[in-house]
């Protein structure tokens, strides 16, 4: 094929699919400046005919262990990949909301090889789609695994949406009925959990676009309304509107969002207006 001839072939691909296209792109160059390690970027990118195939592999491989390899791992998710076109769309959602939200990430290639948070959050989809085909042992190894590697405890009953950022990863902690709307951001050691023994639904449901700050715990069934950011270390026990700022032990009300999309300014300062939201400190 003609040099013409390949950029025509390719032209329609990275107008299609613009994440995998770049990828692909970041690896080769990667391969230029870095010829050591040539192999295992070939391996993790280039060897593969899609995005998802390749999120199989390598998060396959990062979980490869004595009881169970990463050769049937990444068989078991290559059929659930294959029927399932959802979770080629959340992919590059994911991997997108952390190039668009991360000062520190400068190449898609970066969340797809090293990130823990996204591979994380990539087993997670797994293990939910296996618990829904009945297949709870596997989904509970995957669970146990992905704690073990990579600090992040996501039960696989948990809904979690797309365009999610789990930025550092350390310590998370999402509960069984937890539900997690679209474009949302968790910083490092947020809970979203229950508040004692108590069974059924027991757990969070975070609205869109919602920012959690480091360490804080959400915990209950409470809602957390859509546009809201969470201060780092608070602790929210009680429902939080939309749009709203809150912060503290226990959490309260202490300004507007700052912003319409929280998640992905990543904004976490704030100015407290006590007059402008006097009427809401006790809401929550």
């Amino acid at each position: 094929m003609s040099q013409a001839s390949a950029t025509q072939h390719s032209a329609p691909l990275a107008a299609v699919d613009p994440i995998w296209t770049a990828l692909k792109d970041e690896a080769r160059a990667a391969i230029a400046r870095e010829p050591t390690l040539g192999a295992f970027l070939h391996a993790s990118v280039l060897a593969h005919r899609s995005l998802e195939r390749a999120v199989c592999h390598r998060v396959a491989r990062r979980l490869d262990n004595a009881d169970v390899g990463a050769g049937v791992i990444e068989s078991t998710f290559t059929e659930i990949a294959a029927n399932d076109v959802d979770l080629a769309t959340a992919f590059r959602a994911d991997i997108a909301a952390v190039y668009d939200r991360d000062p520190a990430c400068q190449r898609y290639l970066d969340v797809f090889l090293y990130f823990k948070g996204f591979h994380a959050l990539a087993v997670h989809r797994f293990a939910h789609q296996l618990l829904k085909a009945g297949r709870r042992d596997f989904a509970l190894h995957l669970q146990s695994e992905a704690s073990r590697n990579f600090s992040v405890d996501i039960n696989p009953a948990a809904r979690i949406g797309k365009g999610i950022m789990i930025d550092h990863s350390h310590a998370i902690v999402i509960g069984e009925t937890a539900v997690v709307g679209d474009n949302v951001s968790l910083l490092h050691g947020v809970t979203l959990g229950g508040t004692g023994k108590e069974t059924g639904d027991r757990h969070p449901k975070v609205g869109n676009n919602v920012l959690i700050g480091a360490g804080a715990k959400v915990l209950g069934n409470i809602s957390i309304g859509d546009c809201s950011r969470i201060g780092a270390g608070s602790v929210v026990l009680k429902d939080v509107p939309p749009n709203v700022t809150v912060a503290g032990v226990p959490a309260q009300v202490i300004g507007p969002a700052g912003c319409p999309e929280p998640a992905r300014s990543m904004d976490q300062l704030f100015s407290v207006d006590p007059d402008a939201y006097s009427d809401m400190g006790s809401g929550i």
